[in-house]
């Protein structure tokens, strides 16, 4: 159901008029566990929506403007991969297909190389099993420090532990879909991405991110 849902979508992307708005033409990663998670002691959890996510909408011809760009980050080594795998395409979340970085609150940099208008993030912490990573946080800016334009798209830290503010966003369980933040058209050319490990360890994860805009005319 999955796979016709998004050779729909790329369908649609494909033979739709310029402004008109299509489905998102995501390709989506397999499952790698089955089943509701059990037992993760995380306040504010997001319930699970029990079925496909519906399709994003947004204007035709966006594109994802992540792939291939590069990736810095809050610890200039990581533990395990390399950096430029946050943006290589590569969702499967299988073993030495992720970057793991170490513990606290930790970020990873996006540099599209030029502003954009972005209309979604999409991003996988870590599918291979089900847990909740903590403190997340997405924020676009203009300049690589975060100092000029800086907007917070998603915040789920509900205690300032980042210290980037108190978040109202729903902790959630990553899954194959990724988690998709709206960002409802905003202008950037930076992408940043927070967490504070996570409920298996006290690590922090990332399989792939994707930035879905266009280029700033």
């Amino acid at each position: 159901m999955m796979a016709r849902v998004t050779v729909l979508a790329c369908w649609l992307a494909f033979t739709a008029l310029p402004g008109q708005l299509v489905p998102l033409p995501l390709v989506l990663p397999k499952p790698m566990f089955e089943g509701t998670p059990q037992n993760l002691k995380v306040p504010n959890l997001e319930k699970p929506l029990g079925r496909p996510r519906p399709p994003f909408l947004a204007p035709a011809g966006v594109a994802n403007a992540a792939k291939g760009k590069p990736v810095s980050s809050s610890t200039p080594d990581p533990v395990t991969g390399d950096l430029d795998m946050v943006t290589d395409g590569e969702k499967s979340g299988a073993d030495g297909a992720y970057v793991e970085l170490g513990p606290g609150v930790q970020h990873i940099t996006i540099d599209l190389e030029a502003k954009h208008v972005i209309y979604a993030i999409l991003f996988w912490h870590y599918h291979k099993e089900a847990r909740a990573y903590r403190d997340v946080v997405v924020q676009v800016a203009d300049d690589p420090d975060f100092i000029t334009g800086v907007r917070t798209l998603f915040n789920n830290d509900h205690d300032n532990t980042a210290g980037l503010g108190i978040g109202k966003d729903l902790a959630y369980v990553d899954t194959a879909e990724g988690k998709l933040i709206d960002a409802r058209g905003v202008e950037a050319r930076y992408v940043r991405l927070y967490s504070n490990g996570n409920t298996a360890n006290n690590l922090n994860h990332y399989v792939e991110v994707e930035v879905w805009g266009k280029p700033l005319e």
